[in-house]
């Protein structure tokens, strides 16, 4: 089975990655974004309080090593004009595993 592959979503390319030996494959977030303006990028997604709230509980359900303490940091600064968070950011943080960054050039 091929690593990626891709589904067409309304005339859209999306990449569906597959991650080593699990059983859990990845949405590409940033060709669903191209599929916009191009002006909204993930970081612009992940200072919203109701994604950090979401994506907190996702990882509370499925990641044991999930860092609440960091969480609870992010969480409550979430929402203010000021903040802006990375995925590698929150990945490296708070040791999730329901986002991937990597790096594309």
């Amino acid at each position: 089975m091929p690593k990626n592959k891709t589904i067409n979503v309304k005339g859209t390319k999306i990449t569906i990655i597959k991650q080593g030996n699990s059983d859990y494959d990845y949405i590409s977030l940033t060709d669903m974004l191209k599929a916009k303006d191009g002006d909204f990028f993930i970081s612009d997604w992940l200072r919203n309080r109701n994604t950090v709230e979401f994506l907190g509980i996702w990882e509370r359900i499925y990641n044991p090593d999930f860092n609440y303490g960091e969480f609870a940091i992010i969480k409550s600064k979430a929402g203010l004009n000021n903040y802006k968070i990375s995925a590698r950011e929150w990945v490296e943080k708070t040791h999730a595993i329901g986002l991937k960054a990597t790096s594309v050039r």
